[in-house]
């Protein structure tokens, strides 16, 4: 139990940090959130008025405890740009569409990735290996948008397998969300399946090497029993820690493929709001993706005390 509390300590103490660090770095960017309520033009009476409404006159540290105050009680604020909205119905609006996105896509990568890792690793080498681990470079050197107007260009305008991607919520049709989220999940997953081969392949190049795993093909058992029973678990460390920073990271950093295929994600949000001089919706928005950002890696720790019991102690 200590050690579990200690772990949540822990937690607390880098999410203050991650929050104070956004407050402060929204703070510093140009731009006054005054002058794009109100407009340019306006009497500097008017302005001071809006910021000592707004607590812009306040110093540093006392605009964040108030802000982290709200925050705390799910109030992150309004939007300064029209329509006026509540921050956390944008948030909660756009934070499903990122996720979905995200969870499809690695899930697709990791389909596509450990079939290919298996053979690469066990054919080392060989041809096999050359082959998958070409492939695998090749996908890398082609960037996000431009895998995804090639995709859109095979799969839609030439052979009409898929639709154009536009946003059909869960709530609304389970097929049509899935119909119209695929291609946008494919994109994502293609360049997180090449690197989760590339780092599960070597991983297990190392594992099939060891003496339990020699034993095991000593014994006679099948190679798919010995590299799926035997050596793919001890050879996920590595894969779980980037699968944990990935799925973090693409929550915030879907913006290409968002702004690729119109989706209303947190990334278009970010970004629109930032061109807007949005401030309250991007310090929203920037802590809610550090916290599943923090939260998510802080999950992976427990992971790998699944992996390896050994670790289970130092996980904690």
């Amino acid at each position: 139990m200590r050690a579990v509390l200690r772990r949540l300590g822990q937690l607390v103490a880098v999410l203050a940090l991650v929050s104070f660090g956004v407050f402060a770095l929204v703070a510093l960017l140009p731009g006054d959130p005054a002058a794009a309520i109100l407009g340019p033009g306006r009497p500097p009476e008017e302005y001071a008025k809006l910021h000592a409404e707004l607590g812009l006159d306040q110093p540093l540290v006392q605009r964040y405890l108030d802000w982290l105050g709200g925050a705390l009680t799910g109030d992150l604020g309004s939007s300064t740009v029209p329509p006026y909205t509540d921050v956390l119905d944008r948030i909660t609006a756009a934070l499903p569409v990122s996720l979905e996105l995200a969870v499809l896509g690695l899930g697709i990568g990791l389909l596509i990735a450990i079939p290919l890792a298996l053979v690469s690793a066990y054919r080392e080498g060989g041809l096999a290996d050359r082959l998958i681990s070409g492939g695998v470079f090749a996908v890398l050197s082609v960037p996000s948008f431009l895998m995804g107007l090639l995709l859109i260009m095979l799969l839609v305008d030439e052979l009409g397998l898929l639709p154009r991607a536009q946003w059909v919520r869960l709530s609304e049709s389970v097929s049509g969300n899935l119909s119209h989220a695929i291609l946008p999940a494919i994109v994502i997953a293609l360049p997180e399946a090449a690197l989760f081969t590339r780092v599960l392949r070597n991983d297990l190049v190392r594992t099939l090497r060891e003496d339990f795993v020699l034993a095991a093909k000593a014994k006679g058992m099948p190679p798919a029993r010995v590299l799926v029973t035997e050596a793919l678990r001890p050879s996920s460390f590595s894969l779980v820690t980037v699968l944990g920073i990935a799925l973090g990271t693409l929550i915030g950093s879907t913006v290409i493929v968002e702004s690729l295929f119109s989706l209303p994600g947190m990334g278009s949000l970010v970004v629109t709001a930032a061109s807007q001089g949005d401030f309250p919706i991007v310090q929203g928005a920037t802590l809610v993706i550090a916290a599943l950002y923090v939260v998510i890696n802080t999950g992976i720790d427990a992971v790998y005390g699944y992996l390896d019991p050994r670790t289970r102690r130092v996980a904690l």
